[in-house]
């Protein structure tokens, strides 16, 4: 691919959202990785983008492709970009997060035979902490398992967020919230307590914000992202399903965690 092909593929539907500035700022060994490997115009402009700001080497440009990380972009319900500074910043949080988690090593059917909707948190809790090793697995690099209720206290009112985590990437303390339930507003709320208290009397000078994940069984986007906006303090919402939920043909397609602990 040349000059002429790059420019012969851009199809610019909007000439108005093209990046002319990042553009020109990235080598054309890089435009060749994005234009033969990426189809969707708006993808092509935010690794161009990201070339530009990041300054990125062909290798990690093709790592990036590769991991797909502008479709990962839209998964979290988060307000990221608007309460982190650093956009950069902002773009690894998001890629640091799923929307949806799949906890397998949980099974409600063997806790007892009370109704699956009156299992609470602490039950779902003790079962993280019994398989932390899996848990982090399934959420993601970088994670350093700090405690569970973790005891904040602030003008003598005390906090116990249910998992405390740092991520080595972001230089962050992450606070999880675990909700059994479907998502409701009030956990914002909750989590920016956690937050506050975490931001004055946890986080040390180096380290970026803290930033909350509440962690549920069921939300709707649209609804989280609009209640979400007036909040100042980095967070984003998560569902995740347990291993009674995981559908058949589902299941017998993912690996056996202990086959993919001895592949790691």
């Amino acid at each position: 691919m040349d000059t002429i092909d790059i420019f012969r593929e851009l199809r610019i539907p909007n000439p108005a959202e093209f990046p002319v500035e990042d553009f020109f700022k990235v080598p054309f060994t890089h435009h060749i990785h994005i234009f033969s490997g990426v189809k969707d115009t708006k993808a092509r402009y935010y690794y161009i983008h990201r070339c530009a700001e990041e300054k990125l080497s062909a290798k990690a440009l093709a790592q990036i492709i590769k991991n797909d990380d502008f479709a990962k972009l839209a998964n979290l319900p988060n307000n990221f970009g608007l309460t982190l500074n650093d956009e950069v910043m902002a773009r690894k949080a998001v890629l640091a997060f799923k929307d949806s988690y799949v906890l397998d090593f949980i099974n409600t059917e063997e806790i007892g035979e009370r109704d699956k909707e009156d299992i609470d948190e602490r039950v779902v809790e003790k079962q993280i902490i019994h398989n932390i090793k899996k848990f982090i697995m399934e959420f993601g690099k970088d994670f350093a398992f700090v405690g569970n209720q973790y005891h904040l206290e602030i003008y003598s009112e005390e906090f116990f967020p249910d998992l405390l985590f740092f991520n080595r990437e972001l230089n962050a303390l992450v606070v999880v919230e675990l909700k059994t339930g479907k998502f409701k507003s009030g956990y914002l709320a909750q989590l920016m307590t956690y937050l506050r208290i975490l931001d004055d009397k946890v986080k040390k000078p180096h380290e970026n914000p803290s930033i909350g994940i509440v962690l549920c069984k069921e939300a709707n986007r649209s609804f989280v992202e609009y209640v979400m906006q007036d909040y100042d303090k980095p967070m984003g919402v998560a569902t995740y399903t347990t291993s009674q939920e995981t559908p058949e043909a589902l299941k017998d397609a993912l690996p056996d965690m202990d086959e993919l602990k001895k592949l790691l």
